[in-house]
């Protein structure tokens, strides 16, 4: 079958790669990403606002179904215009995907359903009452655009924001760039990410997975679009609890029967992130497609042929037999110097044959060849390790590193042995 696949990330060289198992990959592409061009048979690159492009593209090249990868191109409506032109998807209306697009809507849809939860929050279009709210409350707060913001928009008091003076301040100036800003109670624990296919009626869960946003170790610094992300065997992590786990794949239905009702069915990849701690679980944002980096490491160990899941979700026929391995994963981004504060463009060298059965690779926001590649700002190479525990695979992408040359940043605490049984004890 011919499949369209829009965008050239490190998440979409992962979904690429599924594609290319047994169909013919074609690509709509932000970055010449070397990974996903060598695997497609034709390319075209990604023009804002020139969806009948995509659709004269699509239609050209008689491609079956399409699947959109980044949660920006899902907020254009090309996949509306797709489905208008007769052109099978497997990812959510614009209208669907507001559930992420918009954290407005996301707590709408939260209050309207009373779906567990939920957290505390306000919504300011004023910059004087968003001061006047925080100075007079004693409780710490998570101040959020509404919008989009790559991971990277929301900043938490007593974290990024040192005091009250800077929450207001940085209030104020969300409410003059966007309008109005979201405030939601501070919630303190360990975050995870489910992810799970649906075609708006039936929820087919992925193993759970866990992001690593801030910047440096020790989970310290600014936020990023996250720097790595681990899984277990189990599909699930050792400092989640079972019944935490049944909680989160309630609400994901919950969430996914409510837009339903709404009138905006929800048909594609959905992704809850959520907070837990010895008390509570809470949800932190709700997602509109695969995480990245979490949904590479799900992707790394998908079984079931992807393009017979996107074909299930278009005809709402989606059956609850979707496999994974069941291995543990420990993925850690290479970064340009800089990344998320003033990055560096550079050129990295791979050397052949870097993959084994326990080691993947995957291509990000570079451009080249699969053995010299020009970073941008954003991340680069993302290294998954494969093995029967957490700590094992993050030792295999420990003792691969070396095959990768230039200036470069990485994590290294993400998976290790420490961090894990840190987790587990502070829980």
């Amino acid at each position: 079958m011919n499949i369209l696949l829009i965008g050239s990330g490190g998440r979409e060289d992962a979904i690429a790669r599924k594609i290319n198992e047994k169909d013919t990959l074609y690509s709509v592409l932000l970055n010449e990403n070397p990974s996903i061009i060598r695997m497609s048979h034709k390319y075209m690159f990604y023009e804002r606002n020139n969806d009948e492009k995509i659709v004269e593209f699509a239609k050209k090249n008689n491609i079956d179904i399409a699947f959109i990868g980044p949660d920006d191109i899902l907020n254009t409506g090309l996949n509306d215009t797709l489905l208008n032109n007769h052109i099978p998807t497997a990812s959510p209306s614009r209208s669907a995907a507001r559930i992420e697009t918009s954290k407005e809507y996301m707590r709408y849809i939260m209050n309207k359903y009373n779906i567990a939860g939920n957290v505390p929050n306000f919504i300011f279009t004023d910059a004087d009452e968003a001061k006047s709210f925080i100075k007079e409350n004693n409780k710490e707060y998570a101040i959020k655009p509404i919008g989009l913001t790559g991971g990277k928009g929301v900043m938490v008091m007593g974290t990024q924001l040192k005091d009250k003076k800077d929450a207001m301040e940085y209030a104020e100036y969300i409410i003059k760039k966007d309008g109005k800003v979201l405030l939601e109670e501070k919630q303190n624990g360990e975050e995870f990410s489910l992810q799970a296919f649906t075609d708006g009626k039936t929820v087919v869960y992925a193993p759970i997975a866990q992001d690593y946003k801030r910047l440096y170790e020790n989970d310290l610094g600014p936020n990023t679009g996250g720097m790595g992300s681990i899984t277990d065997k189990d599909f699930s992590l050792p400092f989640i609890r079972t019944d935490q786990k049944k909680k989160a794949m309630k609400i994901l239905s919950d969430i996914v029967n409510a837009l339903r009702e709404e009138g905006n069915p929800f048909s594609g990849v959905i992704y809850g992130q959520f907070m837990v701690n010895e008390n509570s679980l809470k949800v932190i944002e709700i997602n509109s497609r695969f995480a990245d980096p979490e949904g590479i490491n799900i992707l790394t160990l998908l079984k079931t042929n992807i393009v017979d899941i996107f074909l299930d979700i278009y005809s709402k026929t989606l059956k609850n037999d979707i496999k994974f391995d069941s291995m543990a994963t420990t993925l850690k981004y290479i970064v340009p110097f800089g990344y998320g504060i003033n990055p560096v463009e550079t050129e990295l060298l791979i050397e052949n044959n870097i993959e084994t059965d326990s080691l993947k690779l995957y291509y990000a926001s570079v451009s080249g060849t699969m053995n010299r590649v020009k970073t941008t700002h954003s991340r680069s190479l993302a290294l998954i390790g494969i093995a029967k525990s957490i700590y094992e695979a993050s030792d295999i992408v420990e003792q691969s590193i070396h095959k990768i040359s230039g200036n470069y940043y990485m994590r290294h605490d993400i998976g290790s042995r420490e961090m894990v049984e840190r987790k587990i004890k502070n829980l």
